[in-house]
């Protein structure tokens, strides 16, 4: 299924299986062998355990299909910035986009300040949830890469590629 220019939803998950949070719609501007960017603003987010709330920003979400880790990247007034959570590669079943979210997240100021996220709640569900040491490496490597890409504004971390998809968001939704 050609999912361009479609609504979709996107999922996480927890290392368990337990879904961990629900984003209802997102716009798809792009999909490739490699990653899948959707738009959206004001989405409704329904949490694990029955919470719901909407977004406040307008977004732009780019999904790795090969690569360990999601970025958020939220239009603030004061720029864009990257909210990158370390998780599984996302896979699109059934016209949704889903992955497991493996806690840490890493946050890209628009100042180009990088802070590490969640270190704690990486560290109790790697215990509670036997992430094991294979899975450890690759989510510590990963962290290195994400840091890596975001200190040289590599892909997805440019605002002008997310600000791109944003504005034909807008001229095909709006």
């Amino acid at each position: 299924m050609d999912l361009i220019h479609h609504w979709i939803q996107v999922q996480s998950y927890k290392h368990n299986g337990a879904l961990h949070r629900c984003w209802d719609r997102n716009f798809v501007i792009t999909d490739n062998d490699d990653f899948i960017v959707v738009a959206s603003r004001r989405t409704k987010v329904t949490e694990g355990d029955g919470r719901r709330w909407y977004t406040h920003e307008p977004a732009v979400t780019v999904f790795s299909k090969k690569d360990w880790y999601n970025v958020i990247c939220m239009l603030k007034e004061d720029g864009v910035n990257f909210y990158c959570n370390i998780a599984s590669p996302t896979l699109i079943d059934k016209g949704m986009a889903k992955y497991i979210d493996y806690d840490l997240d890493l946050k890209l100021y628009p100042d180009g300040s990088i802070r590490i996220l969640d270190q704690n709640e990486y560290e109790k569900h790697k215990a509670q949830l036997n992430y094991g040491s294979d899975l450890d490496t690759v989510i510590q490597k990963t962290v290195e890469i994400v840091t890596s890409k975001m200190h040289s504004k590599a892909f997805p971390f440019r605002e002008d590629i997310v600000t791109e998809y944003f504005d034909a968001f807008e001229k095909i939704v709006e």
